[in-house]
C-alpha cells in the first residue's frame, strides 16, 4: 500500500487491565513523535471502542496531550482511559449497514488509520473491519494492537497486560501462603484465578518454582481435565506433609466431558460474544472439600484486582506496552494493514525481545494454550520450564507516583 496522509483513531477494547492505557501512550507517543514522518495529522480516541466510534464520541489526543506529564500518568494509570466496550461486529453479509456507517465516519474525519488495543474478540472486530474496507474503495490501515490478562492470542510470544496480572498473582500467593502458614490446624485454601480456556494466568501461581520462593501445593489448569477423585487424592496428600494445604485453580477447569466444574454451583450466563461469563469454581471446590475430607476450607477469589493492579505493575510489561503501541504507529505509517502487532521472543537468558506483525485473521479467534511441557505428568502443577518461561515478564516494578499515600492515576473527562 502507498503511504497514505490522513488522521487516525485508537481505541479500547475488552477486559481492562495495568497496561492497556500503556499502550494507549505509545501509540499516543507514536503520532507526536512523527514516526510516520507526517503520514498522521490528528489521532482521534473513541470513547467506549467502536461502539463510541459508532456514535461519533471521540477526543482529540494531540489536544489533550499536549502537556507531556499527562502522557507520563497515563503509562502508569490502570484500566481503560478511553473507556471500553464488548461490542460484536455482526458477520459480514449480515448487517453491512454497520460497516457502512462506521466507513461513513471514516471519510469524514479523513480518518486512514485505524488502531484497536484489544484481546482476542478485539482482534476478530480488526479482522472484519479489515476484511470489509479492503473491497471498498477507500484506502485506510487498519492495525491490531494486543493486549489481554489472559495471554491467549496465538503467534505472539505474549501479551501486553499479562506480566502485570501475572505478577500481581505470583505475589499474591507468595502472601496468601506466608497467612497460611502460621496455624497448625488441618485447612485448605483454593485461590481462584481468572482463565476461561487458557490457564498462563493460574500458571503464573507457580512462578517461584524458578526462585526457590514457595508456591501453591496444587495448581489445576484448564488444559487439562479435571478430575474429582485425583484431585481430592492430591488434597489428602499434600495434608499428610503439612497442615496449610494452597491451591491454585482456573476458573475454566472443566471434567473430561467438558462440563465447567462451577457449573450447577454458580450462575452461569454468556456475554456478547457467547463467551460462558464463570464464577465460583473456588467455592464448588471449598464445599466439595469439606464433604469429603472434613477439614476446615477456604476459597478464595482474585476477581478484578488481578487485572489491573497498576500498584505492582511489572516494568517489563510496562515497557513493553508502550513499545508495542509506538511501533503499531510506524508499521501503520510504513503501509502495513491488516495485521497485529506481536511481541517476539529472541532469548530468555537473558531476556530479549523485538516487535513485529502478523496477519489478523489468522489470529483472531484462535486460543494459545499452555503447552504440554508447562504442566506436569499428574496435571497438578506446572513445570520449572514454565516458571522460567514466564519469570523475565513480571521482572521490575513500575509504580505509579502517589501522593498523600494514594496513586495518582489519570481520568479523562
Amino acid at each position: 500500500m502507498k503511504k497514505l496522509i490522513g488522521n487516525a483513531v485508537v481505541g479500547q477494547s475488552g477486559g481492562p487491565t495495568a497496561a492497556i492505557n500503556a499502550t494507549l501512550a505509545g501509540v499516543i507517543r507514536g503520532v507526536l513523535e512523527n514516526v510516520g514522518d507526517g503520514a498522521i495529522g490528528t489521532l482521534y480516541g473513541m470513547r467506549n471502542g467502536v461502539e463510541g466510534l459508532l456514535e461519533e464520541r471521540l477526543i482529540n489526543l494531540n489536544e489533550y496531550f499536549a502537556d507531556p506529564a499527562k502522557l507520563d500518568m497515563l503509562e502508569h494509570t490502570p484500566a481503560a482511559a478511553l473507556g471500553s466496550c464488548r461490542k460484536k461486529l455482526p458477520k459480514l453479509g449480515e448487517n453491512d449497514a454497520v460497516f457502512e456507517k462506521l466507513l461513513a465516519i471514516f471519510k469524514k474525519y479523513d480518518i486512514r488509520y485505524f488502531f484497536y488495543i484489544g484481546g482476542n474478540d478485539s482482534m476478530d472486530t480488526v479482522a472484519k473491519l479489515s476484511a470489509y474496507t479492503k473491497n471498498h474503495d477507500y484506502e485506510m490501515c487498519i492495525m491490531g494492537v494486543p493486549k489481554t490478562i489472559d495471554n491467549d492470542l496465538v503467534v505472539t510470544d505474549h501479551t501486553p497486560g499479562f506480566g502485570s496480572a501475572a505478577k500481581y498473582i505470583a505475589v499474591t500467593l507468595q502472601e496468601i501462603i506466608r497467612d497460611c502458614a502460621v496455624y497448625t490446624v488441618p485447612a485448605v485454601t483454593i485461590v481462584e484465578i481468572m482463565g476461561r480456556d487458557a490457564g498462563w494466568l493460574t500458571a503464573a501461581a507457580g512462578i517461584g518454582l524458578a526462585t526457590g520462593a514457595p508456591v501453591p501445593d496444587l495448581v489445576y489448569l484448564p488444559e487439562r481435565a479435571f478430575n474429582k477423585e485425583e484431585f481430592f487424592a492430591d488434597v489428602r496428600a499434600a495434608l499428610a506433609k503439612h497442615p496449610n494445604v494452597v491451591i491454585a485453580v482456573s476458573e475454566g477447569i472443566r471434567f473430561a466431558d467438558g462440563t465447567y466444574v462451577c457449573e450447577g454451583f454458580g450462575i452461569a450466563s454468556t456475554d456478547a460474544f457467547g463467551h460462558k461469563q464463570l464464577s465460583g469454581t473456588g467455592k464448588a471446590l471449598e464445599h466439595a472439600v469439606k464433604a469429603e475430607l472434613g477439614c476446615k476450607v477456604r476459597s478464595v477469589e482474585l476477581n478484578i484486582p488481578q487485572r489491573c493492579g497498576a500498584h505492582i505493575a511489572s516494568a517489563t510489561d510496562i515497557a513493553e506496552s508502550v513499545d508495542v503501541g509506538r511501533e503499531a504507529v510506524r508499521a501503520a505509517a510504513s503501509g502495513v494493514t491488516r495485521e497485529m502487532m506481536t511481541i517476539l521472543r529472541d532469548s530468555t537468558r537473558p531476556y530479549r525481545y523485538h516487535i513485529g506483525h502478523s496477519d489478523v485473521s489468522a489470529i483472531a479467534n484462535q486460543i494459545k494454550a499452555v503447552p504440554a511441557e508447562f504442566i506436569n505428568a499428574r496435571a497438578n502443577h506446572v513445570t520449572l520450564a514454565c516458571a522460567e518461561y514466564l519469570l523475565p515478564l513480571i521482572a521490575g516494578e513500575a509504580a505509579p507516583t502517589y501522593k498523600d499515600g494514594l496513586p495518582q492515576f489519570l481520568i479523562m473527562e
